[in-house]
């Protein structure tokens, strides 16, 4: 790892921001100096790629046009606006913080301090925010940014061991009169020049100052971080059917990975145990109630980012019991054409496809 040379600072910055203003993204955020729509915009992005996040954020500000309309908004209306992006968390704290900024006068706040109070909003976003709308100089660490960063100082350890030093360099290298334009340009740079594999070295403007580029270390750097294998959870799901042809589905807790959001019912299987077992094992811990497992209706393989799941999903019939939220928030008996007024995870919505389908719905019969 190198000190970056001072005298290299201010050609840095300008070789950067004349690149930015030739190569720059059009993106929509990049349109607005309304604190509410780039912050929308910096949540998506968190661990969401451009593309994708683009069509979610303008029905977001067309559904939700101000932080008044999203505090106002009730939470499942937020993710079902939300179904799809993923990290569910994100759209609970967006929700919330919404509710935060309304306790205290209505608008966004213009201090780091203040910003990073609100919830689900750390430096970088903090940062991202109040430099977009504000053009403070606040410096930025997202994972476009790290990864420029290490290269550029040639960093010897993955990023997450040297944040201390790679926020000082993002804090050094920030242009103090153009810190919106600069933060910007350093994202796309990682994002469209500096990318994880094959960077395209010489069209950079930061290849002059670049140790990795001048050492031919780009393409292992930066440093990997150590991770530990991810588990695969077989997963037993029950499609719960009654005599009304109504179907079963419960709404899980608020903490935790999509908490919020409503599901099928079912849990892991235990060792040694069949996928039918499992499902009226989990059904009666966390509804209380007896069925009858029948048919196998799909199974659909997901992947999370620690951990992969594979739904064994059947359907059944309830038998006996008032079903109770032992587990969950809330349940619901609800039709078939009604599931996709409610926010599922992505995963869930693919059994609400194959439901869909009348030939893979259940005879009036039981479903044996």
């Amino acid at each position: 790892m190198q000190i970056f040379d001072p005298q290299l600072l201010i050609p840095a910055r300008t070789a950067l921001l004349s690149w930015y203003a030739q190569q720059g993204r059009d993106l929509p955020w990049r349109k607005t100096r309304d604190p509410y729509a780039i912050w929308v915009s910096e949540i998506m992005l968190q661990q969401t790629q451009v593309k994708t996040v683009i069509p979610y954020y303008e029905r977001w500000l067309a559904q939700f046009p101000s932080i008044a309309a999203l505090a106002a908004a009730d939470q499942q209306q937020v993710l079902k606006a939300w179904q799809g992006l993923g990290y569910y968390a994100r759209a609970r704290n967006l929700h919330r913080a919404a509710q935060q900024v309304m306790q205290i006068g209505g608008q966004f706040p213009a201090d780091l301090k203040s910003a990073m109070a609100l919830a689900g909003i750390g430096r970088t976003t903090a940062g991202g925010i109040l430099s977009a709308a504000f053009n403070q100089p606040l410096p930025i660490l997202d994972g476009n940014v790290k990864r420029v960063l290490s290269r550029l100082m040639a960093l010897d350890k993955p990023p997450s061991k040297a944040l201390p030093q790679l926020w000082q360099l993002s804090q050094t290298l920030l242009d103090p009169v153009q810190p919106r334009d600069f933060n910007q340009a350093i994202m796309d740079l990682g994002a469209t020049v500096c990318k994880p594999k094959q960077p395209a070295c010489l069209l950079c403007p930061w290849n002059f100052c670049c140790i990795a580029h001048q050492t031919q270390m780009q393409n292992n750097l930066p440093v990997s971080e150590t991770r530990a294998p991810v588990p695969h959870k077989q997963i037993g799901v029950a499609v719960i059917w009654n005599d009304q042809r109504q179907i079963l589905i419960d709404r899980r807790r608020q903490e935790g990975l999509l908490g919020g959001l409503w599901e099928f019912p079912g849990g892991k299987i235990e060792p040694n145990e069949t996928v039918e077992q499992c499902i009226q094992r989990e059904i009666k811990e966390e509804l209380g109630i007896e069925i009858e497992v029948g048919e196998h209706l799909i199974t659909i393989n997901h992947a999370y980012t620690h951990f992969h799941v594979t739904l064994n999903v059947h359907h059944c019939r309830h038998l006996s019991g008032n079903p109770q939220p032992l587990e969950s928030d809330e349940i619901r008996w609800v039709e078939v054409n009604q599931l996709e007024q409610f926010a599922f995870p992505v995963a869930n919505v693919k059994i609400i496809q194959a439901l869909s389908q009348p030939a893979l719905q259940p005879p009036e019969s039981a479903p044996n």
